[in-house]
């Protein structure tokens, strides 16, 4: 499904994305190494037993890409010009390899943007959930939309 444009967002407007997603170990990894993040708790096993957490935790800035990722197909494919920023990044709860994860999102505003007429600002509320339900990761997002292309004629 392509994403939807500017005006075709209101506020309140709830998502449930479909799509799933079970993380891996090798996720971890290669996250990890290519962002070069050599931070022990992600990357040696070792090391985290001795940790409160007993195992590797899946690096959150990877599970913060998981979560807008999901959110993409139904939102913003292909009609957004750019992501403005993330606020409000939040980890509630750790995610380890073998989570499963599903994303909510909510349209909290939008607005017409004032130095680019022909796009809008939607700020998205994105919520990651584990496979127990537990909230693992939100974030508001801004993102720069196209506007409705104009009929021809």
């Amino acid at each position: 499904m392509a994403g939807l444009y500017f005006e075709q967002f209101s506020v309140g407007q709830a998502f449930q994305h479909e799509i799933r997603r079970t993380v891996t170990e090798t996720d971890n990894l290669l996250f990890s190494a290519m962002t070069h993040n050599p931070a022990p708790i992600h990357i040696d096993a070792e090391y985290a037993k001795s940790t409160e957490f007993g195992r590797p935790l899946m690096n959150s800035a990877f599970t913060l890409g998981l979560i807008v990722g999901i959110s993409v197909g139904d939102t913003t494919l292909g009609t957004t010009v750019g992501n403005l920023g993330w606020d409000e990044v939040r980890f509630p709860k750790p995610v380890f390899a073998g989570d499963t994860i599903h994303v909510e999102s909510t349209v909290l505003e939008k607005r017409e943007s004032k130095s680019r007429p022909a796009n809008g600002i939607v700020i998205f509320e994105h919520r990651g959930y584990n496979q127990r339900n537990e909230l693992i990761c939100s974030c508001k997002r801004g993102a720069l939309m196209y506007r409705l292309p104009k009929a021809a004629g």
